[in-house]
């Protein structure tokens, strides 16, 4: 690595790693202590709980810290580096715009990179252990009476044997509503049965008034309907258990959130919350490296490189960022949008700034 690129780096890593601190502190201030004061008044929860949930709800809020705290560094690093005239004499040595700003952006596109691992195998984990301390210790596994879209799943070498979806559940009566069972032998679907409603007699799950598809090896066609009206569900878990091992969208990694899409495309069910949700897990992250790219030569105006005036422009160009991201999921899970174009939307708008900025700098 040249000289030149470790110094430019050396002057990124400052402010970035002082943009996590800053926005992390602020999402803490403004929501998350908030909640934690709020289960020890209401809950009576203990020092050791809340403490366990605060850390455990750290990565959830760090993840969305990492594309901020890009635009932040590249910002304030080119800034700097603009005010104190020493771009000046970098072009003067023959260097164009785009080969100062190539360290910054190759290690944005890394923490790009990072960050979807990040999201995939750490935030996920930390959110679901951080709703079991909720549900379990502060709010003494207190469930909702009623819960909608319930995916159940059992497992044969790793692969899925079964997969149920249901549309509601009713815990006080311990009943299901709108079943659909897919049944898998290497990992196709063989069988599905369909039925009203289901309930817990002691021992199994009773399925009534439904209906059972043999598929045919194609996978395409239907060999044989049989019509029930009493039949075993192929699920064994207990009403307790299915009340807990529900998990949100953010307690899922994709693969889960694929196979609750899947369960759910099954029975016609709205799947597009759950796609943007699973798009998202992918252009949150990426919009660290489109933020460098937006933040790089916005910070090389010279009446910007005080450090408060780019602590500003970010703020700035995050809630345009994070006004049209909500607009346009609110658009995708309405289907207003198709929800691949909806998540995507913020960083295409993103990518056509970052490269008009970087064309206009490079003249």
């Amino acid at each position: 690595m040249r000289i030149l690129d470790k110094y430019i780096l050396k002057a990124f890593i400052g402010p970035f790693l002082f943009g996590i601190f800053a926005f992390t502190s602020i999402f803490i201030g403004t929501g998350t202590l908030f909640r934690i004061a709020q289960y020890i008044t209401e809950y009576g929860a203990s020092l050791w709980s809340v403490t366990r949930a605060f850390l455990l709800a750290l990565p959830n809020i760090v993840i969305l810290t990492f594309p901020m705290s890009v635009l932040l560094g590249s910002l304030m690093t080119f800034g700097r580096l603009s005010g104190s005239s020493e771009i000046i004499v970098m072009r003067a040595g023959g260097q164009n715009f785009l080969r100062l700003a190539t360290p910054v952006y190759i290690m944005a596109f890394l923490i790009s990179l990072c960050s979807i691992a990040f999201n995939e195998y750490v935030v996920p984990a930390a959110n679901h252990a951080y709703q079991t301390i909720i549900r379990e210790e502060i709010m003494k596994r207190a469930t909702p009476q009623t819960q909608e879209h319930i995916v159940l799943k059992t497992l044969a070498d790793k692969k899925i044997n079964t997969l149920m979806y249901a549309g509601k559940y009713d815990s006080s009566s311990k009943l299901l509503s709108d079943i659909t069972v897919q049944q898998f032998t290497d990992g196709q679907v063989t069988q599905i049965e369909r039925a009203k409603t289901a309930n817990w007699n002691g021992q199994y799950w009773i399925m009534h008034d439904g209906t059972i598809y043999d598929i045919n090896a194609s996978g395409e066609g239907i060999d044989r309907t049989l019509k029930f009206e009493e039949q075993v569900l192929p699920i064994t878990q207990d009403p307790d258990k299915i009340s807990r091992s529900q998990r949100k969208p953010e307690e899922m990694t994709i693969k889960e959130i694929r196979q609750q899409i899947k369960a759910m495309e099954a029975t016609g069910g709205k799947i597009t919350e759950w796609q943007m949700e699973m798009y998202q897990r992918f252009t949150i992250p990426v919009a660290s490296f489109i933020f460098a790219l937006v933040g790089a030569p916005l910070g090389l105006q010279k009446q910007r490189s005080s450090s408060s005036i780019g602590f500003g422009i970010s703020v700035l160009v995050i809630f345009i960022y994070y006004g049209v991201m909500t607009l346009s999921g609110a658009l995708g899970k309405g289907g207003a949008l198709p929800p691949l174009l909806a998540a995507w939307i913020p960083n295409m708008l993103g990518v056509i700034a970052g490269l008009y900025l970087n064309w206009r700098v490079s003249k």
